[in-house]
């Protein structure tokens, strides 16, 4: 064989083996190229399973009763929680703080609302967990027309005593006093029996089993007076300052005025998921960044005393 047909039998078989061996690799790339997909497409379906799997929406119910003083708060609250999670409904009841924390002792809601701690009201908190939510001041209000303002502190004690029984000996109308009490089981004469009558019994008056019934019996009775949280003062009652303190939350925050309590939203040890997240719900910002203060309550953050005088 000559040395040009050499030649060419050689370049013919180096273009066939370049030609099968460029082919080989194209299917090759393919065959990766097709495995590559199926494992993008593969990844992709399981984040999808598991975004599904993880954002499990929250369901419940939850029943909050007790302390009239906290009502608003947690009713307001619960509706911006419902509107977050539809899944769970909050049913918020009054009732006093010592219904709240006899229930909740008896595991028959899942959250006790109380003006006072469970201790105060002899109930056992070694299976409680207490989340302090707010804090609230207290005071004396009295119908409008009574012409009085400001009393001091003995003058509180001898009014809700009987000593003092029209509010004329006070400067005011010649009007008889009138007082309405909470009834026994309320926080909130607890509250005003410890801190502003100095632990003396109130005479022997008419009961009102909510703050909010308080408020209207005071605005429409002559000569009425009791006593609110601050969370419902309006217009319609004159809130008594005490010795030129005025019931106002900057006073209790700094200890000027002495009629204030935590407001406790007590749960079991071991709550469900749904009470678990509310509780949660109440120390965010929404809450206390928000309506705390809009309703008239305080912060625990913004408290400058931790306890009473």
């Amino acid at each position: 064989m000559s040395q040009s047909t050499a030649r060419t039998h050689v370049s013919n078989a180096l273009s066939r083996r370049s030609f099968i061996t460029g082919a080989a690799a194209l299917v090759a790339m393919g065959a990766m190229g097709a495995v590559t997909l199926a494992g993008c497409s593969s990844d992709t379906a399981s984040t999808d399973n598991s975004t599904n799997t993880t954002d499990t929406p929250l369901t419940g119910s939850i029943t909050a009763v007790g302390s009239t003083a906290l009502q608003p708060l947690v009713e307001a609250a619960s509706e911006q929680f419902m509107a977050e999670n539809p899944g769970v409904q909050v049913t918020v009841q009054g009732g006093g703080s010592g219904q709240g924390l006899t229930q909740i002792s008896q595991g028959t809601v899942q959250i006790g609302n109380s003006d006072v701690a469970a201790e105060d009201k002899n109930i056992d908190p070694s299976n409680l967990i207490d989340n302090k939510v707010c804090v609230v001041g207290m005071g004396p209000i009295a119908n409008s027309a009574c012409g009085v303002t400001n009393i001091k502190a003995g003058q509180l004690i001898s009014i809700f005593t009987g000593t003092i029984t029209n509010w004329k000996d006070l400067g005011g109308n010649d009007q008889a006093i009138v007082v309405i009490n909470r009834s026994s089981g309320s926080g909130t004469r607890a509250t005003f029996e410890k801190y502003g009558l100095g632990g003396a019994t109130p005479i022997a008056a008419q009961e009102q089993d909510s703050s909010g019934t308080v408020l209207t019996m005071v605005a429409q009775t002559p000569g009425a007076v009791s006593y609110l949280a601050f969370s419902y003062y309006d217009s319609t009652v004159t809130g008594l300052s005490l010795d030129t303190v005025a019931p106002k939350a900057e006073n209790v925050e700094d200890g000027s005025w002495p009629i204030w309590s935590y407001e406790h939203m007590y749960t079991s040890s071991s709550p469900d998921a749904a009470t678990q997240a509310f509780i949660d719900y109440m120390f965010g910002d929404e809450v206390q960044g928000d309506l705390v203060s809009s309703l008239g309550y305080i912060p625990t953050n913004d408290m400058k005393v931790t306890s009473h005088a």
